[in-house]
């Protein structure tokens, strides 16, 4: 088997990478976090056995302040009055402790939702019955709608998460914005969407984050992301697969073959079967006049921006309830209350930066000291790929930057910047990658971290599955090409799920 790359090394968005030159920190640049990686695929590989890795569970699930900038008071920080918007910041949060249920219920009343504890508590109980049901289902054929409802066998709980939109339900089952936001974040993250999404792009958004582990438990890596995609490479070298880096694909036939350009000369490959490990919308410009690979006709949209930042310390909070490592020891949302969510979605639609903007940060070495010494700070926020151009990606990638350390700095009681340490060359430690950045150096259409839209983990009860492709969920328009990657029919990120599927589709016949 001959895996063509064309990095230097494997791993994709799933690396680990000397960011800030001198410092010492390896950080997980692009992707962070493990959840939809089941313990089958880590099973058969022999992950943690022959081949080391561990992950690790965070004790606190979430923390997010309640909001305390508005639309004017980001006009003004803009116009420089910083020290005014972080005082105008609220002194309390909501903290999600999954070790302590008794200071979760407190955290709820302080920011007066008491009566959305219990209402949290049921919700996330019918989340974790349908991970439970629908995880095992992600490592065998697909199972049709009918199927899948029937193996659910709870109608109310299917039709509130898989028929309804999210939004309704959210607001039909939590009374406080802030909460609401705080559950409509996992529809949303890397979906150019709204809460309110009719088109249930949202839904299964948030059918990929809740059912891993079948608890919807998102855990950290130890030593970085690249240790699950260095330990996925030596179980692939193990197996007998040629690895060859630095790799470009520049075309793919519908009979197997595949030209590449390495060491700058071209040269052909052909195979009984490719495995295509690139969005479908990728694999259709390789395919060129050779046809389509799939039925994707619009290009994706990601809708996210990715700040890495490196720190001497935690950030001071305003909260004085809430210790620095709890908060930053989960998920930290900032201005992701349901409204703002909604306003901020309907600003980036019509191609603008959000007046204020979403944000999420997660401080991974309170949990993985071991990619650092002092602490890193990671923030992504929802943002428009549509007003990015390859002219005024830069100027675009300073403003996103600033928004983002605005937004970060109307939570804390301290501004973040000076708290940045320097490289070796004396530069703050900070790097902003916007979607185009993304597309650049990942080859993501539209900087889409899915490869594209989120399909159902089943299939419609009249799709076909007359072949271990179909069945699998791996199919291309080619019957000898298949997508091995995100983009397959249960895909996501750091999953796994492709590869398997596809390498269960071929064992079958496809």
């Amino acid at each position: 088997m001959l895996v063509l790359e064309r990095e230097p090394q494997v791993g994709g968005a799933a690396i680990s990478a000397d960011a800030f030159a001198g410092t010492g920190a390896r950080l997980s640049r692009y992707s962070y976090l493990v959840s939809l990686l089941p313990t089958r695929i880590i099973r058969e590989l022999g992950l943690g056995l022959e081949i080391e890795i561990e992950l690790a569970r965070r004790r606190y699930s979430s923390y997010t302040p309640v909001p305390g900038v508005g639309a004017a008071g980001v006009g003004a920080a803009r116009a420089g009055a910083l020290d005014g918007i972080a005082s105008a910041a609220s002194a309390a949060g909501l903290l999600v402790d999954n070790g302590d249920a008794e200071a979760t219920r407190a955290s709820f009343a302080r920011i007066g939702a008491a009566a959305d504890f219990d209402a949290w508590n049921v919700f996330y109980e019918d989340t974790a019955r349908l991970a439970r049901a629908v995880l095992p289902t992600v490592c065998e054929p697909l199972l049709t709608r009918s199927e899948a409802r029937l193996l659910v066998d709870d109608d109310i709980l299917w039709t509130s998460l898989i028929e309804r939109p999210l939004g309704a339900v959210i607001t039909d089952r939590f009374k406080n914005d802030l909460v609401r936001g705080v559950v409509a974040t996992d529809g949303l993250i890397g979906t150019f969407t709204s809460p309110g999404d009719r088109s249930l792009d949202t839904n299964r958004c948030f059918l990929y984050h809740v059912i891993g582990n079948e608890t919807g438990d998102w855990d950290v890596p130890i030593g970085g992301m690249g240790a699950v995609t260095g330990a996925l490479e030596q179980a692939a070298r193990a197996a007998g697969a040629r690895l060859e880096l630095r790799s470009e694909v520049t075309s793919v036939t519908p009979d197997g073959a595949v030209d590449y350009r390495r060491e700058g000369r071209v040269e052909r490959t052909r195979g009984a079967v490719v495995l295509a490990n690139v969005a479908p919308w990728v694999l259709r410009e390789l395919l060129g006049a050779g046809g389509t690979a799939s039925a994707v006709i619009e290009k994706p949209e990601g809708a996210q921006v990715k700040v890495n930042l490196l720190l001497t310390r935690l950030p001071r909070l305003k909260d004085a309830s809430v210790s620095s490592e709890a908060a930053f020891g989960g998920t930290f949302h900032v201005n992701e209350s349901y409204e703002q969510l909604q306003a901020a979605y309907e600003q980036a639609l019509a191609g603008e930066i959000p007046s204020v903007l979403p944000c999420e940060i997660y401080c991974h070495s309170l949990t993985d000291p071991s990619i650092l010494a002092p602490e890193l700070a990671q923030a992504g926020a929802h943002t428009p790929h549509r007003a990015l151009t390859e002219g005024n990606n830069d100027e675009m990638r300073a403003q996103l930057q600033a928004a983002v350390l605005l937004s970060l700095n109307s939570a804390l009681a301290e501004r973040i910047e000076p708290l940045l340490m320097t490289d070796a060359a004396g530069r703050p430690c900070i790097e902003t990658k916007t979607t185009l950045d993304l597309e650049h150096a990942l080859n993501l259409p539209g900087g889409n971290i899915f490869h594209g839209e989120l399909s159902w983990p089943f299939l419609e009860d009249d799709e076909p599955r007359g072949t271990p492709a179909e069945r699998w969920g791996v199919a291309t328009s080619h019957p000898r090409i298949l997508i091995c990657g995100a983009g397959a029919r249960r895909g996501g990120g750091v999953s796994g799920l492709g590869g398997h599927n596809a390498a269960m589709a071929v064992l079958e016949g496809a």
